[in-house]
């Protein structure tokens, strides 16, 4: 069965009439035909509040005039949607992090030259830490280290910051740190000695940087502040932020997590409203080269440190701190075996004595904390919830859940206004990349707020699909339509399968945006299979450890229900997917013809070799027993391959290394059905990036993935020709 969606009212407005954002009648073509177009267009990411509410900041990435990555500058948004935005960065190099002081003065993080040192810069400059004074003005550099830094947060109360930055394992301290970059540095030693697990994570070389947590405050404080903590009296909790007047004396950084090692890999922290504790996920070694991460309070003054919660069976996040400070929402990740999915919850603990009580336990959705309301009467969350992922009320004392929004959109950085009666967000779906809206937390209407990006016209239409699996369960899935797609002239279908495999199709997604391919006609499905997030722990639990059992079906299910429609043109269809979204697609090409064209990115092939050089072997030994690999394993079934397979792999992936896809194209030559012919020529062929990672990211690059992918569709869906790009070689 089929129904079309139908967004809200003020969804399909999406701020029509305002500032960036035409009125229907006006609405431009599509930048979804041209590749170039498609590519420069402008991305919104992050939003920050200052503490009283009255300027919202958001960031936003433009190509660069060579095309080869995108800048991010910051922009000023009207929270009340009545001003235009306005553009307050302005660089290079870009700007992000964006973090109110008390004051309302804005820090960033950005790697522009200092023009306050004659704006000369490092042959590879880092990212340094900047304030724009809050009643404007030429920004200033208030920090700047050899080893950059990345992330900066500000209390809400106090003039407490702490500042993320990368610190060489042996430093002894600032200076230290200093001298052993340069000696790297000038004798181009890149080498790392690594003495535990893991060395990789994702798209880096872990090592010989480890991640540490820094008060900022003025050069010398920090001795006082250590002589205080080691005294009977409290130690002082440190002075306000200086201005930005030429006579304001140096800052220095103190160490909070000196000795942490690598256990802030990964890990996130929260600070409280008054700037005392700053609480962190913190990795605790186990046998093995295991670890799992517990949850700790630091207190800022004296950087003491207090283990709150620590439970052999889960591992623990946190969340924001309640208005007052006594307590933090957490979120509470059970720990996977192959009979066991990692339930995710959340909870509430004492920041006094670490009391911890569990917060809706009985919901289950998989729910993202984003802040409270004034009063500490409820959390502000979002979850994953039937192909969207709303914003949540989550009363503190009972755990009674209400729904807030009740459109068909995704939310995300979600920051909540200093009286509790907005939250102010980014909003995206199939239908529009993310923009941003002001949400009534009373009744749940948005508000558009003039966006410095002008919603894109799609070029078609977005609808649902929904079937009955095996089982009886129901699967559904996101349908997007090219324009014209009718019974008169049905449409090629695309089968696109998420990664994760602990995900959803519920939000925009710039690497795999089915509207480019809608813009060559074909009609692109985003189901949401077992495993998917959103319909309930059930559902995670029909597919876990049997990856090639109910996630495949349910995926032949639902493109069985669409190719019913007639729109739809069942002769002509493929099937693509990236990550454990390519494993799927290793797996059905081994399993079915059905589908003309096949295309694996960043795809698990082999899972007895996947296991032991993926970035964390340690967490994938207890998902899935070796017996239970070994019977989900594509390579198993290279010998009923039927169909022209396109294998897209990434040098630098980690997460999925890239022999898995050097073994996929050659078994594909060496033992498929379709071998390699005179002078070893295939109808499969294997795009190889040696500087990408798990994700094409550069602009460049991603023009090529789609060209590629358009030109391999063609040739076997369509029986059509395309060109490949020229810089290919070809």
């Amino acid at each position: 069965m089929t129904s079309e969606t139908v967004l809200s009212d003020s969804a399909r407005a999406g701020g029509a009439g305002q500032a960036g954002q035409p009125a229907a009648a006006s609405r431009p073509a599509t930048p979804f035909r041209n590749l170039e177009h498609y590519i420069a267009l402008p991305r919104l990411g992050t939003l920050a509040l200052c503490a009283d509410g009255t300027r919202l900041v958001t960031a936003v990435s433009t190509l660069n005039r060579k095309g080869t990555e995108y800048t991010t500058a910051l922009w000023e948004l009207d929270p009340a949607g009545r001003n235009p935005a306005r553009r307050i960065t302005r660089s290079a190099k870009g700007e992000a992090g964006a973090a109110f002081l008390r004051s309302g003065d804005l820090l960033l993080t950005s790697a522009r030259p200092d023009p306050d040192n004659g704006g000369d810069g490092e042959d590879e400059p880092v990212a340094a830490l900047w304030k724009i004074p809050a009643a404007g003005g030429e920004g200033r550099v208030v920090l700047s280290r050899p080893g950059g830094v990345t992330a900066v947060q500000a209390a809400r109360e106090a003039d407490t910051v702490v500042v993320t930055a990368p610190v060489l394992a042996g430093s002894a301290d600032e200076a230290d740190d200093a001298a052993r970059r340069k000696a790297r540095k000038e004798r181009k030693v890149a080498a790392i000695l690594h003495s535990g697990y893991p060395v990789r994570f994702w798209d880096q070389d872990l090592g010989p940087s480890q991640k540490r947590y820094f008060v900022l405050e003025p050069a010398g404080f920090g001795e006082a502040a250590a002589d205080a903590a080691g005294a009977d009296e409290a130690a002082p909790a440190g002075p306000g932020l200086p201005g930005t007047t030429d006579a304001e004396p140096p800052l220095a950084l103190r160490n909070l997590t000196a000795d942490a090692g690598p256990a802030l890999l990964e890990t996130k922290s929260a600070l409280s409203p008054d700037g005392t504790t700053l609480l962190t996920g913190f990795r605790k070694p186990l046998a093995r080269g295991d670890f799992r991460s517990v949850l700790a309070a630091v207190d800022t003054a004296t950087g003491s440190r207090r283990i709150l919660l620590d439970s052999e069976d889960a591992e623990y996040q946190p969340g924001p701190v309640s208005p007052d400070g006594s307590t933090a929402v957490v979120v509470r990740e059970l720990i996977s075996g192959p009979d066991r999915i990692p339930d995710v919850t959340l909870g509430l603990v004492s920041l006094a004595d670490g009391a911890y009580t569990p917060l809706a336990a009985g919901w289950g959705r998989w729910p993202s904390p984003a802040g409270w309301l004034p009063d500490g009467s409820a959390v502000v969350v979002t979850a994953a919830e039937d192909g969207r992922s709303p914003v949540f009320l989550v009363e503190a004392a009972t755990g009674a859940v209400r729904r807030v929004t009740n459109d068909d959109a995704a939310y995300t950085d979600v920051v909540v206004s200093p009286d509790g009666r907005y939250a102010y967000a980014l909003r995206s779906s199939y239908l529009f990349p993310p923009e941003p809206v002001r949400i009534d937390l009373g009744t749940g209407r948005t508000l558009p707020l003039p966006s410095p990006v002008a919603r894109p016209e799609p070029g078609g239409r977005l609808e649902e699909v929904e079937a009955a699996a095996e089982d009886g369960t129901r699967v559904r899935a996101w349908l997007a339509l090219p324009e014209g797609a009718s019974a008169e002239r049905p449409a090629p279908l695309l089968l696109w399968v998420h990664g994760g495999p602990l995900g959803s199709w519920n939000a925009w997604s710039w690497r795999w945006c089915p509207w480019v391919l809608a813009a060559r006609g074909y009609a692109v499905q985003l189901p949401d299979p077992a495993l998917s997030t959103g319909y309930g722990k059930e559902f995670v639990r029909r597919g876990w450890g049997k990856w090639g059992q109910e996630p495949y079906t349910d995926l032949m299910a639902v493109t069985d229900e669409a190719v019913k429609r007639p729109d739809i043109d069942a002769s002509r269809t493929a099937a693509m997917g990236g990550s454990f979204g390519g494993y799927m697609a290793n797996w059905i090409a081994g399993h079915t013809d059905r589908f003309r064209a096949i295309v694996p990115h960043a795809s698990l092939w082999a899972l007895d070799q996947f296991g032991p050089t993926t970035d964390v072997s340690t967490y994938w030994e207890k998902e899935m027993t070796a017996e239970m690999a070994e019977a989900n394993s594509p390579h198993r079934h290279v010998e009923q391959i039927r169909t022209p397979m396109l294998d897209i792999h990434g040098d630098k992936d980690s997460r999925v290394p890239v022999g898995a896809g050097l073994r996929l194209w050659y078994e594909l030559l060496s033992r498929s059905c379709l071998p390699a012919g005179e002078q070893g020529r295939t109808v499969h062929r294997f795009l190889y990036f040696p500087d990408e990672n798990h994700w094409i990211l550069t602009p460049q690059h991603a023009r090529v993935w789609y060209s590629v992918v358009e030109n391999f569709l063609a040739r076997h869906v369509l029986d059509q020709e395309t060109e490949l790009p020229a810089e290919l070689g070809l």
